[in-house]
């Protein structure tokens, strides 16, 4: 990733980017859901981490939306900028969610991910998430998903390989 590339917790202001970035590299051919007010909510929420990946000049390169629950953390949303992607964007945008969880105490993260997205699927078991199963319908009753999930660490407490 180049140096240029800056990754923070996203404010307020950047719901609105954020919304169109999912609308236009997640929810493509779907009903527009992470809508800005949706992703405003995700954001003020305390159980919930919304991070951007910003370049040089300040613009939106990719973002991730993870809530927490008791033992497990969801990653809601992952997306990077076509032009972005293939840079490192994506992984360091997980690596920091991820990073952030083990510090929460949480065992794992599941995800969901279009099955008509070969390079997302590829991209997510690189990282070391593994197929936990399909869910057809996920995406507005129209689109399958896979269920994927990451251990972080194992009950008796050592860290995950």
């Amino acid at each position: 990733m180049s140096s240029s590339v800056s990754i923070t917790l996203a404010r307020p202001a950047d719901a609105r980017d954020i919304a169109e970035m999912s609308r236009d590299c997640v929810e493509t051919g779907l009903g527009w859901s992470w809508t800005p007010p949706r992703v405003l909510h995700a954001i003020r929420d305390r159980a919930t981490n919304v991070v951007v990946a910003r370049g040089g000049a300040g613009e939106l390169l990719g973002f991730g939306i993870m809530p927490y629950g008791d033992q497990r953390a969801h990653l809601s949303l992952l997306a990077v900028r076509a032009a972005s992607r293939g840079q490192g964007v994506g992984r360091e945008l997980l690596g920091w969610l991820e990073k952030c969880a083990v510090t929460a105490g949480l065992e794992g993260i599941s995800l969901e991910v279009r099955r008509d997205n070969p390079g997302a699927v590829e991209f997510y078991r690189r990282c070391g998430y593994e197929l936990a199963g399909t869910v057809p319908g996920y995406y507005s009753g129209v689109l399958d998903a896979l269920r994927l999930a990451k251990t972080l660490w194992t009950p008796t407490g050592q860290p995950a390989d």
